[in-house]
């Protein structure tokens, strides 16, 4: 039997954030959906598997994501609303818009090849968050399918956000 996860159900930063499941695992990190009842929201919170909170190395390079992403404000680049640590355990943590859909690579694998026009149109709205960063000294060096998140944004299919900024260079 496996453990359960100590994230999921609990209370984070003084009640402001109360996690309600688990909505993806990497491998540096989970990412658990999450209410914040004050701002009446939810959200996602990525936080960094305590295995690895003792790698100096994965530690800068989570807080290094968080740095980058948090200047972004391109609406194709995901949104962080905040990160720091945990209290207690001092796990490392970033909040971020909670994203509904799936990403490119599992668009692929379920639709087939996307048409060249929907690839040109999601590709325009990715090189626009990419131009944002490289303008603002970010690479971000691990653009691959599973890093392009399709969701719905204001009745638009097919909006792209670029996420997991974790390789980037600044």
């Amino acid at each position: 039997m496996r453990p359960s996860d100590p994230f999921l159900h609990r209370e984070i930063l003084g009640g402001e954030f109360r996690i309600l499941d688990k909505i993806g695992t990497g491998g540096m990190g989970s990412v658990y959906r999450a209410s914040q009842p004050a701002m009446s929201r939810t959200v996602a919170i990525k936080i960094l598997h305590p295995q690895l909170a003792l790698r100096k190395d994965l530690i800068s390079r989570f807080r290094r994501e968080a740095r980058a992403m948090s200047q972004l404000t391109h609406p194709n680049t995901v949104k962080v609303f905040m990160y720091g640590q945990l209290e207690g355990d001092n796990s490392l943590y970033i909040v971020m818009e909670l994203l509904e859909g799936q990403n490119l690579s599992r668009a692929v694998k379920r639709e087939g090849p996307l048409s060249t026009t929907r690839a040109v149109g999601i590709l325009i709205q990715v090189c626009g968050a990419l131009q944002e960063a490289h303008e603002k000294g970010i690479v971000h060096r691990d653009l691959k399918p599973e890093n392009i998140f399709l969701s719905r944004h204001g009745g638009l299919h097919d909006f792209p956000k670029v996420l997991d900024f974790g390789l980037a260079k600044i």
